[in-house]
């Protein structure tokens, strides 16, 4: 169980580092960028930047939630559940965007989350010296 819910937090800590890091990019590179976050203001290039981003850090939150707990479907399942849920409250944002990336976000919340555990592979366990 212990093992379940450090895949789960170490997901959620990935998701955050990796948003962390592209927004980071994002702002260095894009002209423009840093002034559109500021003021809510994207273009639809910079929402699907966003979309990428976050598909990137939803795929990264699920392969390495599989990778703590020897790909667990429940700890990957609840951890797509949880990110829904951290992301469903942030209303004040609902108003300043498209609905089109609201139902693209919040589903690729759960779907990406999920491949990404499905990308580690299931390591085989070890038989026991005394097995045939």
């Amino acid at each position: 169980m212990l093992k379940q819910i450090g895949g789960v937090v170490s997901g959620v800590i990935v998701w955050f580092i990796v948003a962390n890091v592209g927004n980071h990019v994002l702002r260095a590179t894009w002209p423009g960028y840093s002034e559109a976050e500021v003021a809510r203001t994207f273009t639809a290039g910079m929402l699907m930047a966003r979309l990428l981003l976050g598909g990137i850090c939803s795929l990264c939150a699920g392969f390495v939630a599989a990778w703590v707990t020897n790909r667990s479907m429940l700890a990957i399942k609840s951890l797509a559940g949880l990110l829904l849920i951290m992301f469903l409250p942030v209303i004040t944002l609902w108003e300043r965007f498209p609905p089109w990336y609201h139902v693209i976000f919040l589903t690729s919340l759960v779907a990406v989350t999920l491949l990404g555990g499905l990308l580690y592979p299931r390591r085989r366990r070890r038989r026991s010296a005394q097995s045939p």
